[in-house]
């Protein structure tokens, strides 16, 4: 259960966010690599699989980005349609994420090109306006694609599969790259979907930050403390709770650095 917000808390937050919310945050950030394209399909793929891979060292997840992108030649979009993917050479991408799930993925991508002119329309299909956990939603809709382009299998290293209790942190991290549109870290390309249906992407360190803060009190970093800490943060700024996420990731690295020094 989540606690009131003091006006103390909501200004450290508030200040928190806008110090971290600005260019410099990039350069250090798997944001950079959609951040590269302009054509709308390369700007998703990207999102899509640099938030896939981002968890663990941030170096090594920037790192990483660049392999796909150098398997893809630079060319999301059109190494998608040619169906290039099936030539990647098996080996590891990052840590549990191999070259057998990123063919996965991308035949998926495939499918889901091959009817829709983009991501952003295949979201306008299947979810309704305004439509609540519009991100759960969205990857059951994901999912199923994916089956069908392999054979009817799922593969969790991709997009999770347990939605019940998923806080499916990297695929909101994706949304928050592609949805919000402040201009600042975030591209805000798609349509689909608005800034308030958008969701904390809640790792250990940030379910930490919260639960110190006191903005939730639940332990387990799950579906259930996304939402609850997502509706604290909306009563904050209700058509743009995630702009909060910057304050949390800011906070969470402050504590991370002290604890490194205890």
């Amino acid at each position: 259960m989540s606690l009131p917000v003091s006006d103390d808390l909501a200004r450290l937050l508030v200040s928190e966010a806008d110090r971290i919310n600005n260019p410099d945050f990039i350069e250090f950030d798997p944001v950079q690599f959609p951040r590269r394209f302009e054509r709308l399909q390369d700007i998703e793929i990207v999102a899509l699989l640099a938030s896939s891979i981002a968890w663990g060292n941030r170096k090594m997840i920037c790192r990483n980005c660049e392999k796909m992108l150098l398997l893809m030649g630079h060319d999301p979009y059109n190494f998608v349609m040619d169906g290039a993917y099936e030539d990647i050479p098996d080996g590891n991408v990052h840590r549990t994420f191999f070259a057998s799930d990123l063919r996965h993925f991308l035949r998926g991508l495939h499918r889901i090109y091959n009817h829709y002119s983009s991501l952003d329309a295949f979201a306008a299909k299947v979810l309704s306006p305004g439509q609540e956990l519009a991100s759960w939603a969205l990857v059951e809709a994901v999912n199923r694609e994916l089956a069908e382009a392999n054979d009817g299998k799922g593969d969790s290293r991709c997009l999770p599969l347990n939605l019940a209790s998923t806080a499916l942190k990297r695929f909101n991290m994706a949304l928050r790259w592609l949805v919000r549109r402040d201009g600042i870290v975030d591209l805000g390309v798609w349509e689909s979907m608005t800034p308030e249906q958008l969701y904390i992407p809640l790792d250990v360190h940030v379910g930490n930050t919260a639960r110190g803060l006191g903005l939730i009190d639940r332990r387990s970093n799950d579906k259930r403390a996304v939402l609850e800490l997502t509706e604290v943060l909306r009563s904050l700024r209700p058509s743009d709770p995630v702009f909060f996420d910057y304050a949390l990731l800011g906070l969470s690295i402050i504590n991370i650095r002290r604890c490194r020094r205890s």
